[in-house]
C-alpha cells in the first residue's frame, strides 16, 4: 500500500497591493483635504465711530435719438460730428478718471452713430462702457 503524501502548500497573504491602495488613499486625502492657516500674530484692529462712506461716481450718460442727434447727459449738441462730442465728452468728465459711460440709443439709431461714441469713448480712455437695453417681457 502506498500512501500518499500530501503536500500542504503554504498559504501566504501578498500585502503589497494593500500598501499599495492604503498609500493611494493617504495621497488621496492628503490632496484633498484643506488646511486652515491660522495666523501666528494677533491684531486688534482700531475702531472709529464714522462708518466707511462708499463713494458713488455718477456715469456720463451719452443718449442717441433715432435720428442719430448726440445728448451727453441730457443736453443736446449742436452737430453729430464726432469732434463735437469729444469735446462734449471731456467736458462732461472734469478732469475725473475712470468714469463709467453708458450709451443709450433709440432702437432705430443708425449704426454708425453707436460706433462713433464709442470710438469717441476710446479715445478719451473711457474703458468702463456699457449700453442701455430694455428688457423683453416674456409671458
Amino acid at each position: 500500500m502506498k500512501m500518499r503524501q500530501s503536500r500542504r502548500e503554504e498559504l501566504a497573504v501578498n500585502l503589497t497591493p494593500l500598501i499599495d491602495v492604503v498609500f493611494l488613499l493617504l495621497i488621496f486625502f492628503m490632496v484633498s483635504t484643506t488646511f486652515n492657516r491660522q495666523s501666528e500674530i494677533v491684531v486688534n484692529l482700531p475702531e472709529a465711530a464714522s462708518q466707511a462712506q462708499e463713494v458713488k461716481v455718477e456715469p456720463l450718460e451719452v443718449t442717441i435719438d433715432a435720428n442719430g442727434t448726440y445728448f451727453v447727459n441730457r443736453q443736446q449738441l449742436i452737430n453729430t460730428q464726432q469732434d463735437t462730442l469729444i469735446r462734449a465728452i471731456r467736458a462732461a468728465l472734469n478732469e475725473r478718471e475712470d468714469v463709467p459711460m453708458i450709451i443709450s440709443a433709440d432702437a432705430q439709431t443708425p449704426h454708425q452713430a453707436v460706433v462713433t461714441a464709442m470710438d469717441a469713448a476710446r479715445q478719451l480712455g473711457i474703458v468702463n462702457l456699457s449700453i442701455a437695453t430694455k428688457g423683453s417681457h416674456q409671458d
